[in-house]
């Protein structure tokens, strides 16, 4: 029962962090391409480990153990949303 407390608890916590993130607008290019040049379009943890031409382990990608993954993936979404529709920009250099 206890663990359940804790975990109800943790989620809790980041509700309101979640919250802000998911709200937020993007209304400044500035902001918008810090935002896409800050988070990265891939998980940059996941890579296969190779010696000599040969694969000897794999790497899984951590970045959904984020518990904020989600909502971070939104908001570079939405920034690049911005550059693209509302300045015009050609965003295929942040893909």
């Amino acid at each position: 029962m206890s663990s359940f407390i804790q975990i109800r608890l943790h989620k809790d916590l980041l509700h309101p962090v979640r919250e802000w993130l998911e709200t937020l607008e993007i209304h400044n290019s500035k902001l918008a391409h810090f935002l896409c040049k800050a988070i990265p379009a891939q998980c940059p943890f996941e890579r296969d480990i190779t010696v000599f031409g040969r694969k000897l382990f794999h790497i899984p990608p951590m970045c959904k153990l984020n518990p904020l993954y989600e909502q971070v993936v939104g908001l570079r979404f939405r920034a690049l949303c911005y550059l693209a529709d509302e300045c015009g920009e050609d965003v295929t250099a942040y893909c």
